[in-house]
C-alpha cells in the first residue's frame, strides 16, 4: 500500500508537468513562430514479486510477476510543423515556408535561431541594421549582421524568396544589393535548446546549423515578405489534452485516497 502511494504520487507529478506544458502552449497561441510542445512519459523501475522459476511443488512459473513503480516525464518535444501564414502590413515581416530558421546574434555574442520573422530596421553606427523586435541583429548567409547604408530607404527594400535583398534603381527596376538573409536548418531540430524570446540554441543533439545557401543536402525554404508565421498551437486539441491530463491527475489522487483508507483499515485491525 505504501508502494501504491508513491506510485500514484509520481503520476500526479507527471500530469502536473503535462498541464504546465499545455498551459504554456495556450499562453503562446499568438506568438509568432511558436511550436507546440508535447510531453512524453515512460514507466519507472519494476519490482519483482515472483520470478520465472519452478515452485516447491514442481509447478512451472514461466511468467513472473512485476509491479511498476510509477511514471515520469521522459521529454518535452516540440512539433515543428508549419504554422499558418498571416498577412502583415510591415515591409520587414518575413515568414519561412519550410524547415529553416533565421539566425540572430545574441547579446552574449553567440548565434541563436528563431522562426519569428517579425523584424525591423533599426539605426546602427554605420547605417540601418535589420534586427528583431528585441534589437538583436539578424545575420546574413555569411554570418554577418545585415547593415544597409544611410543612402537606402529601408521601406523600399524588397526581399526575394531566397532571402536576397533588392533595391529599385533610378528606373524603378529592382537590383540585388548583394546581401541575403541567412536561413539555416538542423538535422534534429528537437535537439535545439529553448532559450526563451522565441530563440533556440545549438546543442550536440541538434547538430550544427546547415546553411541553406551553401548546402545541397537540404530542401531550401522560401522566405515570404509581408507575412508572419503564426504558432501551430491547435486550441481545441490543447483543451482536450488538458481535460485528459486533469482526469489522469484525479485518478491518481483517488488512488492515493484509496491507499490511505486501506492503511487506516489495517491500523484499525489491532484495536
Amino acid at each position: 500500500m505504501v508502494r501504491s502511494l508513491w506510485t500514484a504520487a509520481t503520476g500526479m507529478i507527471a500530469q502536473q508537468t503535462n498541464v504546465d506544458t499545455i498551459a504554456n502552449n495556450l499562453a503562446n497561441v499568438n506568438t509568432q513562430g511558436y511550436k507546440t510542445q508535447v510531453n512524453e512519459f515512460k514507466s519507472l523501475l519494476y519490482q519483482n514479486i515472483q520470478t520465472e522459476t519452478t515452485s516447491a511443488n514442481g509447478e512451472n512459473k514461466p511468467v513472473g510477476a512485476q509491479v511498476g513503480l510509477g511514471v515520469r516525464n521522459a521529454s518535452i518535444s516540440s512539433i515543428f510543423t508549419q504554422g499558418n501564414l498571416v498577412a502583415s502590413e510591415s515591409p520587414t515581416a518575413f515568414a519561412i515556408d519550410g524547415k529553416g530558421f533565421f539566425a540572430v546574434r545574441g547579446e552574449d555574442g553567440n548565434t541563436y535561431y528563431t522562426r519569428n520573422g517579425n523584424l525591423q530596421f533599426t539605426l546602427a553606427a554605420n547605417g540601418n541594421m535589420l534586427a528583431t523586435t528585441d534589437g538583436l541583429p539578424v545575420l546574413s548567409t555569411a554570418g554577418n549582421p545585415i547593415i544597409l547604408g544611410n543612402n537606402y530607404i529601408v521601406s523600399d527594400i524588397t526581399v526575394g524568396e531566397d532571402g536576397s535583398l533588392y533595391y529599385p534603381d533610378a528606373n524603378e527596376n529592382l537590383q540585388p544589393i548583394g546581401i541575403t538573409i541567412g536561413v539555416f536548418q538542423f538535422n534534429n531540430p528537437n535537439g535545439l535548446e529553448k532559450m526563451g524570446e522565441s530563440l533556440y540554441a545549438v546543442t550536440a543533439a541538434s547538430g550544427q546549423a546547415i546553411n541553406e545557401a551553401t548546402s545541397n543536402i537540404v530542401e531550401r525554404s522560401t522566405v515570404i515578405q509581408g507575412y508572419l508565421e503564426s504558432s501551430n498551437v491547435q486550441v481545441v486539441d490543447e483543451m482536450v489534452n488538458m481535460i485528459v491530463a486533469q482526469r489522469a491527475y484525479e485518478l491518481n489522487s483517488k488512488a492515493i485516497t484509496a491507499s490511505d483508507e486501506m492503511l487506516q483499515q489495517a491500523n484499525n485491525l489491532r484495536r
